[in-house]
């Protein structure tokens, strides 16, 4: 299974302690070089700057240079640069929250999840306290209607999730 990842997912499972979850549900992931950029960007929170300065051993880096089809994508150089790689590798999966982007990527064919999803999947799976991780995920800047994660809270309490 290639998973590739934009920016959003790692940056905000790195802000609520859960990016082991990516090894977990997928044993690695792909990043194309301007979201390591993006995630080490002195903007960035110290904690996913620091992640991102050594990547683990189950994150695999890719060349922007390789990727020709990204400057035609009119998005940010991560997300160009992550459904560019993901097409041109044949991605299983695309990690990615940016709208314009999964519009993009699905219009190219590709499946695309957020952070959300990757969430509501690790915790079909028993990997994390779903309720817990998005009280978290909502302590930090991340975006998200309230009746979606109530939403999202109470498929899970019914057991509909999924």
């Amino acid at each position: 299974m290639l998973v590739v990842a934009d920016t959003g997912p790692p940056h905000y499972l790195l802000l609520i302690d859960a990016i082991d979850l990516l090894p977990r549900l997928f044993g690695a992931v792909t990043l194309p070089m301007p979201v390591l950029a993006e995630l080490c960007h002195p903007a960035a929170p110290p904690a996913v700057r620091a992640w991102a300065a050594v990547p683990p051993p189950w994150v695999a880096v890719v060349a922007a240079s390789d990727l020709p089809e990204a400057a035609r994508l009119r998005l940010g150089p991560g997300e160009a640069a992550a459904i560019a790689l993901a097409q041109a590798q044949g991605a299983t999966l695309l990690l990615m929250d940016d709208r314009a982007g999964v519009a993009a990527a699905r219009a190219r064919g590709l499946a695309v999840v957020g952070t959300l999803g990757l969430l509501d999947f690790a915790a079909r799976r028993g990997l994390l306290d779903l309720a817990a991780a998005l009280a978290r995920l909502q302590a930090t800047n991340f975006r998200v209607r309230p009746e979606v994660v109530e939403a999202l809270l109470a498929q899970h309490r019914t057991g509909q999730a999924g």
